[in-house]
């Protein structure tokens, strides 16, 4: 079966290019002006962490996220988009320096559940069925200050709340095994559905893969995804590239490895990713030597470089790759691999 394919980036995929070393380099684009390049890059929907769709709404009402939602999702209409998920953006608020979820705080937690459920109701406010949950300072930097078992009791337990508040909504886990922190609990997609059995309602609970996060866990995405493919729980797809075990890159898809981008592709379309309403969705940065007129990009450059591998994929001759497989020369298919991906 092949996959269907469409694309979405998140409004933080086109930035100014400040980081860790150095301070923004290109002006800020209006939320608004983002919105109106999507469908001129080829991308179909919009992924939105909840303040990227309701800025401040750490002041703001219930009532009054869901109005600023709902005309949210009326420029989203007007543009031709749909929203593929809402993520909480827990990570940056004072209250969860010590983790949302796990925090040793019972105050702190109760503010990342209760955000959590804000993030569902913008959710459901702009037409989509799905959380990303990146649990980024869900970890430890030094491990005495934590105790992991009652650490990962207590994200099951944050997930349930979330899973009991809305009985539609899917949380999907986005596992990383590092950065911010400098060990995280639930580091790779095994973790991840492995503690999707231990919630109350295990089918609503899924992975969303990063390529780069894999690589920094040291393991091959496409085995990632179809580890996720065999469970029923890859619901949505990060694609990038990441220059090894360093930082998260969040490079432009393909542009370091092309094999291991040729390969995530491939297992994505092998079985059929997309004809469920999957999204191909695009963590990417622009190189910070990029020019504010270019600094699109990046996300354009990835889109077409999946396009064109997966016309790749449905070229390689897979009755001469059966072949090989069965007479177990793997050297043979190594280099049909390569010449095919050389072109030759």
């Amino acid at each position: 079966m092949e996959g269907k394919f469409r694309f979405t980036f998140g409004p933080w995929n086109i930035h100014e290019g400040a980081d860790p070393f150095g301070p923004a380099v290109r002006q800020p684009v209006e939320f608004g002006k983002k919105l109106a390049v999507y469908k001129k890059l080829g991308f179909d929907g919009v992924q939105f962490h909840d303040d990227d769709a309701v800025p401040d709404m750490n002041d703001l009402t219930p009532q009054q996220i869901i109005t600023k939602a709902s005309g949210l999702k009326k420029i989203l209409d007007d543009h031709g988009l749909a929203a593929e998920f809402v993520a909480p953006r827990l990570w940056e608020d004072e209250r969860t320096i010590d983790g949302g979820y796990t925090s040793n705080s019972p105050d702190c937690r109760k503010y990342a559940i209760d955000r959590s459920k804000r993030a569902i109701d913008i959710a459901n406010s702009l037409g989509t069925d799905l959380l990303v949950l990146w649990l980024a300072r869900e970890g430890s930097y030094i491990r005495e200050s934590k105790d992991s078992r009652t650490a990962t009791e207590r994200i099951v337990y944050s997930i349930n709340q979330m899973l009991e508040y809305d009985p539609e909504i899917r949380i999907c886990i986005e596992p990383k095994p590092n950065e911010p922190m400098d060990h995280a609990y639930i580091p790779t997609t095994g973790h991840a559905i492995a503690l999707s059995m231990l919630c109350t309602d295990p089918k609503r609970v899924g992975v969303n893969i990063e390529s780069a996060h894999a690589i920094l866990a040291g393991l091959d995405p496409s085995d990632e995804m179809g580890f996720a493919l065999s469970f029923g729980k890859l619901w949505t797809v990060h694609l990038n590239d990441q220059n090894g075990l360093k930082f998260d890159q969040d490079k432009a898809f393909g542009s370091v490895d092309l094999r291991r981008a040729f390969n995530q592709v491939r297992i994505l379309d092998k079985h059929g990713y997309g004809n469920n309403g999957e999204w191909v969705g695009l963590d990417v940065k622009a190189m910070r030597t990029q020019k504010q007129e270019v600094a699109t990009k990046h996300l354009s450059n990835s889109r077409t470089i999946f396009l064109k591998l997966l016309e790749l994929s449905r070229k390689l001759d897979e009755k001469k790759v059966d072949t090989m497989i069965a007479e177990r020369d793997y050297e043979e298919l190594d280099m049909l691999i390569i010449s095919h991906l050389l072109g030759a």
